[in-house]
């Protein structure tokens, strides 16, 4: 599947690190995985996983070759964060 979201051409995750690696989630989308973390630490939930088979692929827009374990932790950090407003 592919990621249609519009997340994908979101300017702020032009900011996240470059990763192609195969092994790191390559073509996955980084705007799901953001979204994934975020999810995780508004609820504060406290094991935390990724499981790349999970997220669309996507090479457009500011995700294309992004870090998406990045996201996810930048995600989760925010959803924490928004959680204690």
């Amino acid at each position: 599947m592919t990621c249609q979201q519009q997340h994908r051409y979101e300017p702020d995750f032009s900011r996240l690190p470059h990763d192609q690696s195969k092994f790191n989630g390559r073509h996955k989308c980084a705007g799901c995985a953001y979204d994934h973390g975020y999810d995780l630490g508004l609820n504060k939930i406290q094991t935390l996983n990724i499981d790349y088979a999970t997220l669309p692929d996507s090479q457009a827009g500011t995700v294309r070759h992004k870090s998406v374990q990045a996201a996810f932790a930048q995600g989760y950090l925010d959803g924490v964060l928004v959680s204690y407003q």
